[in-house]
């Protein structure tokens, strides 16, 4: 059973908006911070936002910063990802992950995460 499942992304000219989801099956997992993150062909996965349990914090990667927000619905055990203003250099896999430690703040390293999902393409058209 999948335990992080993305949903949302898609084909979307520049400048355009999507917003991606990331649903997760065990209830627990509203106790965790989650991020998102994204890789690129031929590059390295990268850190994109993050979120503390209680949405108290957030972190994001200053090439996003002013154009994407995440935020999280508990009680829909669901991280959303909201990308404005988008630019082809976004274009890439996006994947949701959960935090190694419950009741964690809002990290920005992928050895923080230990559970990933499959990831949501997004490409942005010039």
């Amino acid at each position: 059973q999948k335990q992080l499942v993305e949903s949302g992304g898609g084909l979307v000219q520049t400048g355009g908006s999507l917003r991606l989801s990331c649903t997760a099956s065990r209830r627990t997992f509203s106790n965790y911070a989650m991020g998102w993150f994204r890789q690129a062909p031929g590059k390295e996965r990268e850190f994109v936002a993050s979120i503390g349990w209680r949405a108290v914090t957030t972190n994001y990667a200053d090439s996003v910063k002013g154009r994407f927000t995440i935020s999280r619905d508990n009680a829909k055990n669901t991280v959303y990802l909201q990308m404005n203003s988008l630019k082809p250099e976004d274009t890439a896999v996006y994947i949701c992950a959960a935090h190694l430690q419950p009741l964690s703040g809002a990290s920005t390293s992928p050895g923080s995460f230990a559970t990933w999902g499959q990831g949501t393409q997004v490409t942005v058209s010039s």
